[in-house]
């Protein structure tokens, strides 16, 4: 459970900083859930004429497109289409046609509250120097997930008590463009998304950011309900894809910290999930049929509601991809596993 303060006694003190925002909404082939998002973006409470919002159709096929081009709104909304890219260049393409001095990414499967921009605005006035701002993607109440999506906005919801009780300071990696504003400015001076990446491309812009001095910030009551929802497929993928690219963030984009702070994250992890690893790395036999008992244990465990053991099942799961494209792009199945021995719990 998060606690969440009434917003009507956070904004105090804020009527007169109205700066202009842009909203940055990628999407693709999901007309539904953007319908949504277009509905929750006219009910925010922060004036209609202190920001703007614009939709970037990423080759979708559904309809949207043309939903769009007849959409009539309360609100100043501009869209454009383009050809299939991803969302990186689907955001670039936001961020040029901007006019706002500040940006705010919403994904396309997030719903804002109505506080949403008036919390992010306060943020940035308290801040008093330029920050980005890190909402949160909150659980909605009563919307069925898949078990593998459900455990993985139960991490993300890990995440955000540990931001709150302070074990950590927001980083660049908790920088989640479903929910995040900056100054546009800092967007262009950091010469954008990079293209080259559909997974992860807002941490690897992230740490680019922090390396041009700016600072983190988390804001619980700019919060946005996240309508999760990808195939199990999908979400194997990006867990392979999220290992990969964390070696080319630390080995091509000079970023030295990072290989030994995932070891040492490793190093912390249950046992079960480093012997796990250990044992089916570079062993991609192995590696399949651990995945697919894992998941018959998952499915069992979601059929009797047994979901402690659900979660343990999933977690294994993530940690096999995760860890799978790693050392595929580092090329060291030994990298994580040279000073085991001396962390034996």
């Amino acid at each position: 459970m998060l606690e969440r303060s009434s917003p009507c006694q956070q904004s105090q003190g804020l009527k007169l900083y109205r700066p202009f925002f842009s909203f940055v909404v990628p999407t693709y082939n999901r007309l539904g859930r953007l319908r949504h998002v277009i509905a929750a973006l006219e009910r925010q409470a922060y004036p209609s004429d202190a920001f703007e919002v614009i939709v970037i159709s990423d080759g979708s096929t559904d309809g949207t497109d043309a939903y769009l081009e007849a959409l009539r709104s309360s609100m100043r909304l501009r869209w454009l289409s383009q050809a299939n890219q991803g969302p990186a260049a689907a955001r670039n393409a936001g961020v040029q046609t901007a006019v706002g001095e500040f940006i705010i990414f919403i994904d396309d499967d997030v719903v804002p509250e109505p506080q949403l921009l008036e919390e992010h605005a306060r943020s940035h006035h308290e801040a008093g120097r330029d920050v980005v701002v890190l909402g949160p993607l909150l659980t909605p109440e009563g919307f069925e997930m898949a078990p593998w999506v459900r455990w993985e906005q139960e991490m993300l919801m890990k995440q955000y008590r540990a931001l709150l009780r302070g074990d950590w300071p927001a980083t660049a990696r908790q920088f989640y463009t479903g929910n995040a504003s900056l100054r546009r400015n800092h967007i262009l001076s950091a010469g954008g998304f990079d293209e080259r990446f559909r997974r992860a491309e807002d941490v690897e812009l992230a740490y680019r950011l922090a390396n041009n001095g700016l600072e983190f910030v988390f804001n619980i009551q700019a919060a946005g309900m996240h309508y999760a929802d990808r195939s199990y497929r999908a979400w194997l993928d990006a867990a392979y894809t999220y290992g990969r690219n964390d070696v080319i963030f630390a080995r091509d984009r000079n970023q030295k910290w990072l290989l030994p702070t995932i070891r040492q994250e490793f190093l912390d992890r249950h046992f079960l999930i480093r012997s796990l690893v250990r044992v089916c790395s570079g062993r991609p036999r192995l590696t399949r049929l651990a995945s697919s008992a894992l998941k018959l244990a998952a499915d069992g465990a979601t059929l009797v509601r047994a979901s402690a053991i659900e979660g343990k099942a999933y977690s294994g799961l993530f940690n096999l991809q995760y860890y799978n494209g790693f050392f595929n792009e580092l090329d060291d199945v030994h990298f994580l596993f040279k000073d085991l021995e001396n962390n034996p719990a």
